[in-house]
């Protein structure tokens, strides 16, 4: 590929694409948001939910890459919002991976499709990589159905999907859910603390889409730092990164009463030991590979 490349971004208004587009930009690439309203100068407009898209506007594009699909915590798992996650991200993939298949040799020459690494489900203290089975339960089938949609482009260009973990930053998901209660010392592990969490920066989450986006990587990546923790060790973390007690545990009914309980299961609960092996053979370098520099570096401290 070109050293300055026109990369298409779905979801580039969310927490990962904002940062996304940044980067490439900063790198001397040109970010165009793929959006769902008319598109305004440097966009492209689509509508997924009607599978409209028009394959010409992809055709000037070296790389898209897909974020596209509503948060997994946002809302309860009501039967609506459960097919809501699953059409949201399904609907998008199939749209984008059909303008590909139209465009045939003038397709953009690679599709990065996010994933997510509730593609393993909950199990345990098994260490997982990129080669390990699909978990059972409603987020292995989502991720399944995701990654499969992503593959199919697979004929026509390069494919790499990449299964993001917990994502830390003070600006969205998890972490920023969890930093009120720390900073007033009322936080504490989840139930007894056992369950592992696979964490990423955000700062290496966007440097390993961009690392997916300028090389010639394909198939699934986990996008996770080397050194998964248990929730204990990463709330302890978190304590002594901002200087709070870490002495409240959080029972489990508590979270399942506020949120639902197969969403506070799956995010808070289940335990995924995920080790990043495809980016690690790939000679990638995390600039945290460890939880305290990661969270001191994204929350300033």
């Amino acid at each position: 590929m070109s050293a300055s490349l026109r990369v298409g971004i779905t979801g580039s208004s969310g927490l990962i694409g904002t940062v996304l587009k940044r980067a490439l930009t900063d790198a001397g690439h040109t970010a165009i948001p793929i959006v769902r309203r008319a598109a305004g100068d440097g966009e492209i407009s689509w509508d997924p939910s009607e599978r409209r898209l028009d394959p010409a506007d992809l055709a000037g594009l070296d790389v898209v890459v897909n974020l596209a699909g509503v948060g997994i915590g946002d809302k309860r798992w009501t039967d609506e919002y459960r097919s809501l996650i699953r059409t949201s991200r399904i609907d998008s993939t199939e749209t984008l991976v059909d303008a590909f298949h139209q465009l045939g040799a003038d397709a953009p020459g690679a599709l990065v499709s996010a994933s997510a690494i509730g593609y393993y489900g909950d199990r345990g203290d098994e260490t997982l990589t990129e080669t390990s089975a699909p978990g059972d339960g409603f987020l292995p089938s989502v991720c399944t159905q995701w990654e499969q949609a992503a593959v199919r482009a697979g004929d026509v260009t390069r494919v790499a999907t990449v299964r993001t973990g917990v994502v830390l930053t003070p600006d969205g998901g998890a972490l920023a859910k969890m930093l009120p209660l720390f900073k007033f010392g009322l936080g504490g592990r989840f139930g007894d603390g056992r369950q592992w969490w696979s964490w990423i920066s955000l700062t290496d989450e966007v440097r390993a889409i961009v690392h997916a986006v300028t090389t010639d990587v394909d198939g699934a990546f986990n996008l996770t730092a080397p050194n998964p923790v248990t929730n204990r060790e990463f709330t302890d973390v978190l304590g002594d990164v901002l200087g709070r007690p870490t002495f409240v545990p959080v029972p489990a009914f508590g979270p399942k009463l506020v949120v639902g309980s197969d969403l506070a299961q799956a995010l808070l609960f289940d335990s995924a030991r995920v080790i990043p092996a495809a980016l690690a053979d790939r000679g990638f370098e995390f600039e945290h590979p460890g939880l305290e520099a990661a969270l001191r570096a994204e929350l300033g401290r």
